[in-house]
């Protein structure tokens, strides 16, 4: 993270944010900080106060951005956060109606980022919890150990592999998506976005200054009203739990239809929370880490896997057949040469 995602260097302003989870690793990011001459400082959000917070301050005041945390992010270089867990803090503790409120101030911190142009990456095995465990069927420190392990990937590999991959993703191209007996087609936009792990020059002036780590996705956005045809979707996490299994149908970039045989219930929860006129697909994303592997709560970043996006959820196929302008891109899970 010092010397290769945000290429820290001397003189330079670090803000570290972390959350109880997260605390042992921000240490140690302050300490290689302070290594390379650069200046950290560290914010900390207590859960359990977090959490009561929600709960008992004036509602207007919840979800909002303080001019002293604005004022921050223009003094920042650069910026490291781990997250808290996603599952037990959003569905355990808090309503939805909660965790809409106390996140509406998300857009304003990412164009003050962008304003800002400080550079910036997120550990997502901050979002790995006891809700994820108990869903995944795995320790915590098996989840976690992977997503870190898988942190360590090439990010220059991952860069070239990136590009070659988005030189066969064009404007306007037509992309077909075969998975278990079921077909979906549609047309891309101009436009792609390579999360390798690296923030640089290019993402900061493109407004693509948070990374992901681990790294390893290309995003493509999909024209509006384009996608037509059903797709089968591999087993799902989602911010409500798992989704084992699922089939969507989309017509004219819409969502028409949806069924489950084993997790209705989530399924229904999701789709039927977000109203009707947003439930379309606008995003296809490509997974390119070698090291992640499925089941770890980072399956969109798999090399092989497809991702569907645009809905409440980011739907997975994990070994689906991507043809774009009939030329293979991903054969059965695999990324074609």
């Amino acid at each position: 993270m010092v010397s290769e995602s945000l290429r820290l260097k001397k003189g330079e302003s670090l803000t570290v944010e972390t959350w109880n989870n997260g605390l042992p690793l921000a240490r140690r990011v302050v300490i290689e900080a302070r290594r390379v001459g650069a200046i950290p400082i560290t914010l900390f959000e207590d859960e359990d106060t977090y959490v009561y917070s929600v709960k008992n301050a004036p509602r207007d005041a919840v979800g909002k951005m303080g001019k002293h945390e604005y004022q921050l992010l223009a003094a920042t270089d650069a910026y490291f956060f781990i997250p808290n867990e996603l599952l037990e803090a959003y569905t355990k503790r808090l309503t939805p109606e909660e965790v809409d409120l106390s996140t509406t101030y998300g857009s304003s911190w990412y164009d003050a980022a962008e304003k800002a142009r400080l550079r910036g990456a997120r550990m997502s095995f901050g979002f790995a919890g006891k809700g994820l465990s108990r869903i995944l069927g795995r320790s915590l420190k098996e989840i976690t150990t992977i997503q870190l392990k898988a942190t360590l990937v090439d990010f220059g590999a991952l860069k070239t592999k990136g590009d070659e991959l988005g030189s066969r993703l064009p404007g306007k191209a037509t992309g077909v998506l075969t998975s278990g007996g079921s077909k979906l087609e549609f047309e891309f936009e101009e436009g792609i976005g390579i999360e390798d792990g690296v923030v640089d020059e290019t993402d900061v002036s493109t407004g693509h200054n948070m990374a992901y780590l681990p790294p390893g996705r290309v995003m493509k956005n999909v024209k509006a009203g384009s996608a037509n045809g059903r797709v089968k979707l591999s087993p799902t996490m989602t911010w409500l739990g798992m989704v084992d299994d699922a089939v969507l149908e989309f017509e004219s970039g819409k969502l028409v239809g949806w069924s489950s045989k084993s997790s209705k219930k989530v399924l229904d929860s999701l789709i039927e929370g977000q109203p009707e006129n947003e439930r379309v697909m606008s995003r296809l994303t490509i997974g390119l880490n070698p090291l992640m592997r499925y089941g770890y709560g980072q399956d969109g970043f798999v090399a092989g896997s497809i991702g569907l996006g645009g809905l409440d959820f980011s739907g997975t196929v994990r070994s689906g057949t991507l043809q774009v302008d009939k030329a293979v891109v991903v054969d059965k899970g695999k990324l074609a040469d």
